[in-house]
């Protein structure tokens, strides 16, 4: 099974792991319990607008939370606020509870939580509901050139 995330990745010569798992809902926490992988350790794609559809994607452990306070704060914006569904399909190229940061239809800016660099390995979506990539959090920050910064809330 091949998605434009893999592809992505491929053509970088980056290192990854295919983990597959029955998708039954979306989310980090299903995709954690479905793979037996930590909730911590379950990276989830989130797509964030900061004003005017200038759009990022950020990158956050399953068992944190995004602060819009930081995250707004970080770009220095007024704002920030999740996208709703339909944008989030348009911007990336997937479906939600699928959406990889890999290969997104549009460019977009990647925010890596500082936290998901102290892991060994984490668990990433491949571009396709219950399809996970295993992999080095170096490794992805490196492939999409992220910023990396402290955006999250326990």
């Amino acid at each position: 099974m091949s998605t434009r995330a893999i592809q992505f990745l491929k053509q970088k010569k980056i290192p990854f792991e295919s983990i597959t798992y029955h998708h039954e809902e979306k989310g980090a926490a299903f995709a954690a319990g479905a793979t037996g992988f930590a909730l911590e350790k379950t990276i989830k794609t989130l797509v964030v607008d900061l004003g005017r559809k200038q759009y990022v994607l950020v990158l956050m452990p399953g068992d944190r939370r995004l602060s819009m306070k930081r995250l707004a704060g970080f770009w220095r914006t007024k704002r920030a606020a999740m996208v709703d569904v339909p944008t989030a399909e348009r911007v990336t190229g997937y479906r939600v509870g699928g959406i990889s940061p890999f290969g997104t239809r549009r460019h977009l800016p990647v925010v890596m939580d500082q936290s998901i660099l102290c892991l060994d390995r984490v668990l990433i979506n491949a571009g396709q509901r219950g399809h996970m990539l295993l992999m080095a959090p170096a490794d992805i920050r490196d492939a999409l050139a992220c910023e990396v910064a402290d955006v999250g809330n326990l």
